[in-house]
C-alpha cells in the first residue's frame, strides 16, 4: 500500500449497513508512502492507523 498526503484513506464497513469510513492523509510516518499514515476523518477526529485489508487509498487526482 502506498499513500501521499491528500489522499484519501476509505475503510470499509465489514458487516451490512455499515458504512464506509473515509478519512484524509495528513502525514504519512512510514517510509516511501507505506503505513502507518496520520488521518483525519470527515467528522474532525484525528488517529494513527495501519490499514488492513478491508481498506483502500484513493489517489488524490493529479494538477
Amino acid at each position: 500500500m502506498h499513500a501521499d498526503v491528500g489522499d484519501k484513506l476509505v475503510q470499509h464497513g465489514r458487516v451490512v449497513g455499515q458504512h464506509d469510513k473515509v478519512a484524509e492523509i495528513t502525514e504519512v510516518i512510514g517510509t516511501e508512502g507505506t503505513p502507518p499514515y496520520r488521518v483525519r476523518f470527515t467528522d474532525g477526529h484525528e488517529a494513527v492507523c495501519s490499514p488492513g485489508p478491508d481498506s483502500e487509498i484513493r489517489h488524490k487526482d493529479p494538477l
